[in-house]
């Protein structure tokens, strides 16, 4: 898999990303869910995967802490060796399972399909889209979920700066938008939610974003312990060095700096902006604060998924 990843992005390295036509791509309803149109266009591929019984998968909305989680799984597995984690950038070494670029580049689904076992697989598909054999062999799942406020700031900046996906707009509208489900990979109230209620059912670990930020150490265990991982305190501490958020921002394989301005365009917005927990409150009026609390509570009823760090009062 190492020698894989290196001949990939060597492959990668030498493709003119630059060059080639890049334009933020419309949406498209996949039973009902709003997705990228070239994921839309190739769906039949993409629900059609065929995992194996030892994939993981790193299961998130976008902008939840996927990159974080990525590269947490991917030190634990290489024993800590940040050498080892700095072979390739992250979407190199952990493929993102639904991503259709324009050709030449392969499709995630390309890609998996090449990757020796055991595979760690990276989705922001919601529960349902999930390729069935997911389901069907019993794979490790690690789902990571986000406060709505804070995961709505950080996409809203992610759609400034990602030239493939739809114009956010002003602030206030996409503050509608993403409360309506109309941005790339739907709703976020149902994404957490599908998750959350099929967590005990499958082998599932459910992690929170502010949980990881209020105690990395404890939530780098938890990990372990989920992927069967046995590794001493010295270990562990490099791996909460290495996967902390200013060495990540710094770190060239998990910045996305390899991605060109034609797609990140990071001059507008960092795609490691700030990491921070409770960043919405500089965002959001206190009009806009208690409308979206209130639709909020009217989505969320009666489920027991609850959140920290997300009202005024807290």
């Amino acid at each position: 898999t190492a020698q894989f990843c290196t001949v990939l992005y060597s492959i990668l390295k030498m493709t003119d990303l630059e060059s080639m036509t890049w334009r933020r791509f419309p949406l498209k309803l996949v039973e009902g869910v709003p997705i990228m149109e070239p994921i839309a266009d190739n769906w039949e591929m993409i629900a059609n995967f065929q995992a194996r019984p030892d994939d993981l998968l790193i299961a998130t909305y976008p902008k939840a802490g996927t990159t974080w989680m990525q590269e947490i799984v991917d030190l634990i597995c290489h024993d800590g060796n940040a050498g080892k984690a700095r072979r390739a950038p992250t979407h190199v070494r952990i493929p993102f399972l639904e991503i259709c670029s324009p050709p030449p580049v392969p499709s995630g689904v390309e890609v998996i399909n090449k990757i020796a076992s055991p595979r760690v697989i990276k989705t922001h598909l919601p529960f349902q889209l999930v390729p069935k054999s997911f389901w069907e062999h019993n794979c490790k799942v690690i789902y990571v979920a986000r406060n709505a406020k804070d995961n709505l700031v950080s996409y809203y900046h992610f759609d400034r700066m990602n030239l493939t996906q739809p114009e956010p707009g002003t602030w206030e509208e996409y503050i509608g938008k993403f409360t309506q489900g109309n941005v790339g990979w739907g709703s976020w109230y149902d994404h957490v939610r599908g998750y959350w209620e099929e967590r005990d059912k499958r082998r599932m670990l459910y992690a929170f974003y502010e949980d990881m930020k209020e105690d990395p150490k404890r939530e780098i265990l938890k990990v372990m312990k989920f992927l069967e991982k046995e590794l001493s305190d010295d270990v562990v501490d490099k791996i909460i060095h290495h996967t902390s958020f200013q060495v990540m921002k710094d770190n060239p394989m998990a910045n996305y700096s390899s991605f060109p301005e034609t797609i990140f365009k990071q001059s507008i917005s960092s795609f490691m902006r700030k990491g921070d927990v409770g960043d919405w409150k500089t965002h959001f009026t206190v009009a806009q604060s208690e409308a979206f609390d209130e639709d909020y509570r009217r989505k969320m009823a009666g489920t027991s998924l609850r959140f920290r760090i997300l009202f005024f009062a807290v």
